[in-house]
């Protein structure tokens, strides 16, 4: 967390200091290389299993794992945001980001081709608060690291290129529900410390034996909190910002999202319910029992009515969040092993399927209506195939990571007692593939309309990042094991 927060620190040095010239590759190297290098140092963490930073942070297995996690998909997203080929030697993000969209001032940006480089420092503070997010070990961390990843976010959502305007409107809505949001998940955490008389997850787990007649005041703040990060997965009925934000950022900016802030969110989750209030489980399950049935369907029927590829992908990861809710609910070893590599899996998937839609243009940029999607397939095979493979892997088909991550989930829930969810988890999944399925086949068997759109070449950045998402999701589908296995070594909470 250290190097990546200090590269972040000297990105914003770089931003003031560095001639413009070389600056944009200066600050992609330097934050691949701390990428890297925090991932090597997570890589010789493994097995470590300590309480630092005065108690305040646990540094264990499920912590590593999403930390490594973390910084691998933060890796393949800063690729995503060094693409400029598609744009004509421009990247996605706009030249200046205070400029009035429409101003004279952005005007002369454009045509100087100025680059947004402050991006990547703000995507590695963000990077900085996810991996501390799910290592969080008292509410007062938890909260710090909750508004270091949320922040840069707020920011990154308005600066794209094109459709300035629909990029600032989805930046302010997530910024102002993510502000009601947060606020919740503090006073929920006032609640508990009142309750508990510390903000310590050993000690609040340890009251809830010790102390009796302030029920309500403790089942007040679990609520609160749940709000808080439940808004942050994206499940119903905390969902309304899903689908316009991810629709209205720069889609490098959703993948990176999509991918990294839902990993780190579950993370907090887990280690919130279970070493926390894990003595409170038969309080908290009912309510995660309603939300993941609610969000399973909400998400699924809402995405069948979609006809914008972006809005289609956000009401999926709401009904994709709602299947690892699913394996939440069980509340053991099993099922923590389950959500981890769920959500490997997902993460890879779906940063790759959004890498796809940068490449799908029309003389408006990025073509997100379904309808110039219409035979792709015979415009550009490969790409459709590749868009294609990510969405059957979404949709649960056997042999892709996706399968194997949606029986891993399911399989948890069954055993937690849980049958009910797995009965309404196999039932969404089974409808979800018709809209999936859809796109397929509007791809491939559509004829392509005279003015349809064009492919753009990728450069060798966008390039990697798809080829990782498409390796990953074939082989986790294929040889499954060698994750399943370290997800399950992985599982064991530090209390």
């Amino acid at each position: 967390m250290i190097i990546v927060l200090g590269a972040a620190v000297v990105g914003v040095l770089v931003e003031a200091f560095v001639p413009r010239g070389p600056r944009h590759l200066v600050q992609v190297l330097l934050a691949l290389v701390a990428l890297a290098a925090a991932f090597v140092q997570v890589v010789r963490l493994g097995g470590t299993e300590i309480v630092g930073a005065v108690g305040s942070v646990a540094i264990d297995g499920p912590a590593l794992f999403m930390q490594g996690t973390v910084l691998v998909l933060a890796f393949v997203s800063v690729m995503f945001f060094a693409e400029r080929r598609i744009e004509g030697g421009a990247d996605a993000f706009a030249p200046a980001a205070s400029s009035l969209p429409g101003s004279e001032d952005e005007r002369v940006l454009v045509r100087e081709r100025v680059l947004q480089t402050e991006v990547y420092p703000l995507a590695m503070f963000s990077v900085g608060g996810m991996m501390l997010f799910p290592a969080a070990n008292d509410l007062l961390m938890m909260f710090v690291a909750l508004e270091i990843l949320s922040l840069p976010l707020y920011l990154l959502c308005g600066m794209a290129r094109r459709r300035r305007l629909l990029s600032q409107e989805a930046a302010l809505k997530y910024f102002l529900l993510g502000a009601f949001a947060s606020a919740f998940f503090l006073f929920g955490a006032a609640f508990v410390y009142g309750f508990s008389g510390s903000v310590r997850f050993s000690d609040i787990d340890a009251a809830l034996g010790a102390r009796i007649g302030q029920e309500g005041l403790l089942l007040a703040g679990v609520g609160l909190m749940a709000v808080g990060l439940l808004f942050k997965i994206g499940a119903v009925p905390f969902h309304a910002w899903t689908p316009d934000v991810y629709q209205g950022a720069p889609t490098q900016v959703t993948a990176f999202m999509a991918a990294c802030t839902k990993l780190a969110a579950f993370g907090a989750m887990l280690r919130l319910f279970y070493v926390a209030l894990g003595g409170v489980r038969t309080d908290w399950q009912p309510m995660l029992w309603a939300v993941a049935i609610v969000t399973m369907v909400v998400g699924i029927i809402v995405a069948l009515t979609q006809t914008d590829v972006k809005r289609m992908l956000a009401y999926s990861s709401i009904a994709h969040a709602g299947f690892i809710l699913t394996a939440l609910v069980a509340v053991d070893q099993v099922a923590v092993s389950a959500i981890l590599f769920y959500l490997a899996t997902y993460g890879f998937t779906t940063l790759g399927a959004f890498a796809v839609v940068t490449l799908v243009r029309d003389a408006g940029g990025e073509a997100t209506h379904l309808s110039k999607w219409a035979g792709l397939g015979k415009r550009s095979p490969l790409l459709a195939a590749t868009f294609g493979l990510f969405l059957l892997a979404l949709a649960g088909i056997p042999l892709t990571s996706g399968f194997v991550g949606k029986l891993a989930v399911f399989s948890a829930a069954f055993q937690g007692g849980a049958m009910p969810l797995v009965i309404v988890g196999v039932v969404t999944s089974a409808v979800a593939a018709f809209f999936y399925v859809r796109v397929i086949v509007l791809m491939f068997f559509s004829e392509p309309a005279a003015e349809g759109p064009s492919v753009a070449v990728p450069s060798m950045w966008t390039t990697f990042g798809i080829g990782v998402g498409v390796a990953a999701t074939v082989l986790l589908g294929v040889m499954p094991g060698p994750l399943l296995d370290l997800a399950e070594q992985a599982s064991v909470f530090i209390r």
